[in-house]
């Protein structure tokens, strides 16, 4: 993401909306927090949206409003941040990790229907990259042994499925606003969406210490209120990004005919979903090698996630290690993520296009 050109662009209003922010001086829970939780429920198509800290944070409130704790399993990928995972443990409940789908990289729903146990509470599939992972099929399943279904929509804002956006197709959804996302604050931020009014209340009492009135707390909950300035940032970004993803899909079209031509393994969109292009991952023989050279002619790449969650040294005690995921693994030596943002130029992508193919040559 190309963080300073966006600033510029949007420079005049981001400052505005923060000098107002400050201004009015109510910097707790404020009239932009209230703001950016009405407007990205909209967005999603849903009845509730709560501001928090973090994506991180979402995760695992939308977890624990949706009733997830000790004693649980909750089945997941291991192609994800290690916050999905730390979520759950922070939870209290069991990782479960399966595979995932080698097209896509989104969960396989055949991997969890072979992972379920009298415990298993929940399905948190990720909507890697920012396309949607397989909902039919996991909400059938989720239905059939009386599972919650979360989304992990960290990569997935403005993505839809079957006409509906990401954020509205489980009991609830875990949006992270990193600042690299394709809704990001300057700073952390997240949000949790959700149908339900009992989760939506939940998820406001723990995110803010179980604060229901003055010198009361309900419940033991957490500091991970969204904060005031970052949702001024937000409402401002929310407002383009309709137009931002519809700049990542043609960017995504364009960098496929430019690279048709070469080794690359390119994503694509599955029929009746709609991608929104976090990230433009591919499959590149000699990876590694491949990136040292556009690195060496000025082209920024990305290798998530080399080291994939099952394989790192922090969750070895949480049983990580035991799994057996050969897609994942594979993804872990062969994907390569090229630039793909709102600022990116068509002649960007032809100069990246055409740097790939002098390698191969």
């Amino acid at each position: 993401m190309d963080l300073k050109a966006e600033y510029l662009d949007l420079r005049e209003e981001i400052l505005a909306a923060i000098d107002e922010a400050l201004s009015g001086m109510r910097l707790f829970l404020g009239p932009n927090v209230e703001a950016v939780e009405r407007e990205f429920a909209d967005f999603c198509g849903v009845k509730y949206a709560i501001g928090c800290g973090s994506g991180t944070d979402a995760c695992r409130l939308a977890l624990q409003g949706a009733g997830v704790g000790p004693g649980d399993e909750v089945i997941t990928v291991a192609w994800t941040f290690i916050g999905t995972i730390a979520a759950i443990i922070h939870a209290g409940a069991t990782p479960v990790l399966v595979d995932i789908e080698p097209e896509h990289l989104c969960m396989d729903p055949a991997a969890v229907e072979a992972a379920l146990t009298p415990r298993t509470k929940a399905i948190f599939p990720v909507h890697i990259y920012g396309h949607p992972c397989d909902m039919g099929a996991l909400r059938e399943i989720a239905d059939r042994h009386g599972l919650l279904l979360i989304e992990d929509a960290s990569h997935a804002h403005g993505a839809e499925w079957q006409g509906k956006r990401a954020g509205s197709l489980g009991e609830a959804a875990a949006f992270s606003c990193y600042m690299s996302k394709n809704l990001g604050a300057y700073g952390e931020a997240g949000l949790v969406t959700t149908n339900d009014e009992a989760i939506a209340e939940r998820v406001r009492l723990l995110r803010n210490h179980g604060y229901i009135s003055r010198y009361e707390h309900s419940l033991v909950g957490y500091n991970s209120r969204l904060d005031e300035i970052q949702a001024a940032v937000l409402r401002v970004k929310l407002a383009r990004l309709p137009e931002s993803v519809e700049k990542r899909r043609r960017q995504a079209e364009f960098y496929r005919r430019a690279l048709a031509d070469t080794p690359l393994t390119l994503p694509c969109e599955a029929p009746g979903l709609r991608h929104c292009w976090y990230m433009f991952n591919t499959r590149a023989p000699r990876r590694d090698d491949l990136a040292a050279f556009l690195e060496a002619r000025g082209i920024a790449t990305g290798q998530h996630y080399r080291v994939p969650v099952h394989r790192q040294p922090a969750l070895i005690p949480y049983g990580a290690d035991r799994y057996s995921l050969p897609e994942t693994d594979r993804a872990a030596e062969e994907i390569l993520i090229l630039p793909c943002h709102h600022y990116l130029s068509d002649e960007q992508i032809e100069y990246v296009a055409e740097t790939i193919r002098q390698f191969y040559r």
